[in-house]
């Protein structure tokens, strides 16, 4: 179901009634993107869109104002989403980052391409089981990749930001289709950047890689241009201005929700970013004609896994003798967090905009998933998908023109490793899903649009529906070649909990 989305005079509580619509604006909005829909539509206007995708770091489904988020702000984002759709049942193929950005470059689940945890992944010795790793440690080669598709189509291509997906000889997004790239897989303040910058750039990673973003954009304003931007935030360790910090600190606590003030202060620096980006297009004259995806790679993280504070050391003074050292924040009404197969860990916020071709202010309940963004893209944009690639993900079109869903889709999960929960693989299927978790085989089904919070195992009572999304998951699982844990000889049950170096760290 796809629905405009209208404005009241105050938030609805969303965290109770996910159908209940609670981002809003106002008609006269509304209206002015049906105008420029409508002319849109009718012009002659022959030039390929130019693409956006500006990708966060770890930003849950529950932290946005469009989502209902009360205490956070980012009114950037509510704007982008005024200019097109929001998706309510989007999901990351994976709870962390690599597995994620793997299946964007490629199209792929994650298992199919073997990257099935963040690089180069967790490691428990004692557990037990010893859990599948990852096929290489950076995106295999023969891959042909997002930025490779969208070259071959005409496309000029930057890359800037995290990328997570290795940086050994051959495997840099400069050597996977893009034309300019600087990345950084961390640092908050000051990062380094491969290839090295002279003089290094100063500053914070939001502001320097949006820099570079915008100066793209201006280079190549006259010919189709392709854009990624990898945002850091809001991963840990937790750090932003403090200026922005102290502002949320003198707001009022949103009930139900930790507000963070850090955490707040890092998601208001990724909007600036966003406003930033759209300000520059507005300002050139490419703001109908471009394609902006936003979205992010996992679901919003509580508590780190090892249960360490998660501030970083320059701010952990705002919070100190506090539980919010601990706690970035919550993914309620949803389930779970960053690392597990619950809602929370893989349910994830998204908005496509495209003035002249997508509808602008709605909403769509169509199950999408991180995979879908390769083929999209290549449609939209009229590029042939890879003849030899296996394509896991379907291409939106339909539901971002017309607003009517794809039918009878079923999504899979493969998280075979110990994180913020134990080895799982997950699948749904219209409003059912199932989780079966292999330390001892057991499953867990859910009625999502009656519990989506997945607070009543319904496997015991609904055994037919378990056997059935149990035997998809299976065949799914045999299809891609999913690799699985096996028991473990070293199993030592007082320190299963103890975390390892992992074997392919170097």
């Amino acid at each position: 179901m796809t629905t405009r989305i209208q404005q009241p005079g105050y938030m609805v509580p969303k965290f109770h009634k996910i159908m209940q619509k609670s981002v809003l604006y106002s008609s006269l909005a509304v209206a002015l993107c049906a105008i420029q829909l409508v002319l849109g539509c009718l012009s002659a206007y022959g030039q390929k869109p130019n693409v956006i995708v500006i990708l966060a770091d770890d930003l849950g489904w529950a932290d946005l104002p469009i989502y209902g988020n009360t205490f956070n702000e980012a009114p950037n984002l509510s704007r982008l989403a005024e200019r097109g759709m929001t998706f309510s049942n989007a999901y990351a193929a994976a709870p962390v980052c690599s597995p994620t950005r793997a299946s964007i470059m490629s199209g792929q689940y994650p298992a199919r391409v073997g990257v099935i945890d963040f690089i180069p992944g967790h490691w428990r010795p004692y557990e037990k089981v010893i859990v599948p790793t990852n096929k290489t440690q950076f995106l295999p080669g023969e891959i042909t990749t997002m930025g490779e598709m969208m070259k071959a189509a005409g496309y000029t291509n930057g890359y800037f930001g995290k990328w997570h997906l290795g940086f050994q000889q051959g495997c840099h997004p400069f050597d996977q289709g893009f034309d300019e790239a600087y990345c950084a897989d961390g640092g908050f303040y000051n990062p380094k950047f491969t290839p090295a910058l002279e003089p290094p750039p100063q500053g914070r990673f939001s502001d320097i890689i949006t820099d570079m973003g915008v100066d793209f954009i201006q280079r190549n304003s006259d010919s189709p241009f392709f854009l990624f931007l990898g945002h850091y935030d809001v991963h840990v360790q937790l750090n932003a201005d403090k200026p922005l910090i102290e502002k949320y600190l003198e707001k009022m606590p949103a009930a139900g929700y930790p507000s963070n003030a850090v955490y707040a202060a890092m998601i208001e620096h990724l909007d600036n970013s966003v406003g930033r980006v759209i300000e520059t297009l507005d300002s050139l004259g490419l703001s109908d004609n471009t394609l902006i995806v936003f979205y992010s790679d996992n679901g919003g993280l509580n508590r780190r896994f090892d249960r360490i504070p998660l501030l970083d050391k320059a701010v952990e003074h705002f919070y100190e003798g506090d539980s919010l050292q601990y706690v970035a924040s919550s993914n309620a009404p949803l389930s779970g967090e960053k690392g597990s197969l619950y809602e929370g860990g893989i349910r994830v916020p998204l908005i496509i905009s495209w003035p002249e071709k997508v509808l602008c202010g709605t909403e769509s309940d169509a199950m999408v998933t991180s995979p879908d963004l390769y083929a999209t893209l290549g449609d939209l944009v009229g590029a042939p998908l890879p003849a030899k690639q296996e394509m896991d993900g379907i291409s939106l079109r339909r539901t971002l023109l017309t607003g009517k869903e794809p039918a009878g889709r079923t999504l899979f999960w493969h998280y075979p490793v110990y994180h913020h929960s134990t080895p799982a693989s997950a699948v749904r299927k219209g409003d059912w899903k199932l989780i079966e978790f292999y330390e001892d085989n057991s499953i867990e089904l859910y009625n999502l649009k009656k519990d989506i919070g997945e607070t009543e195992n319904l496997a015991g009572k609904r055994k037919r529906k378990a056997t059935e999304l149990r035997s998809l998951l299976h065949e799914w699982r045999r299809a891609v070649a999913a690799e699985l844990p096996v028991a473990n000889p070293a199993f030592d049950a007082a320190r299963r909990e103890q975390w390892g170096i992992h074997p392919d760290r170097k």
